[in-house]
């Protein structure tokens, strides 16, 4: 369950939105920068949002321009020529920081502390894993069942589906819920990738 192997797709898709980019000038560090600001603004709208609440839709709608953008920079940067080792380091940090206040708001906004954490660990060892096999000579490994892209889409869909409903499972909203996936599937991600390296390295 990936959804990184339609990044082609993807592209194809967003070819208009960077030829605009190219045409106003927007740089690839600029567009990251933008990118982090609505992740920002999901989180602190998750905090203050309320099962059937359309806050939580505004929310979603952040999550996915967050998702667009994250996918933009590096389009304009290949489309400028000018891609460099500290955009990546720039565009890596910044995205971990956007995972973290999207979960910390997901998580207070339901005062679920414990899986939040829980989550959001889950949530940097996958992405860990996948820049550390990098760092010891293997590709950058974006596979095992949830990449960043499944994470947004389902943070998008559960969260829109959050706005028009209150129905929760043994006490668990459908935030919460998400919470709970995250926290288990993130780890197991993150497990994964750490087994094909090492078999990598073998």
């Amino acid at each position: 369950m990936t959804l990184d192997q339609y990044r082609s797709v993807a592209d194809r898709a967003l070819d208009p939105l960077v030829r605009a980019a190219v045409r106003v000038g927007l740089t690839p560090d600029a567009i990251s920068v933008v990118a982090f600001g609505t992740a920002a603004a999901a989180g602190v709208t998750y905090y203050y949002a309320v099962p059937g609440g359309l806050l939580y839709l505004l929310g979603a709608v952040l999550v996915f321009c967050n998702g667009v953008l994250d996918v933009l920079d590096g389009m304009v940067a290949r489309r400028t020529d000018t891609a460099s080792k500290a955009g990546d380091l720039l565009d890596h940090v910044l995205d971990r920081y956007a995972d973290i206040v999207v979960i910390a708001g997901l998580a207070a906004g339901v005062g679920r502390y414990a899986l939040g954490l829980a989550a959001v660990t889950g949530v940097l060892m996958t992405s860990y894993l996948g820049t550390q096999a990098q760092a010891v000579g293997l590709d950058r490994v974006y596979g095992g069942l949830v990449g960043r892209a499944d994470r947004l889409a389902l943070i998008g869909l559960v969260t829109a589906a959050a706005a028009f409903t209150t129905i929760s499972v043994q006490g668990l909203s459908l935030v919460a819920l998400l919470l709970v996936f995250f926290a288990i599937v993130g780890h197991l991600t993150a497990l994964q990738r750490f087994y094909y390296s090492m078999r990598a390295l073998e």
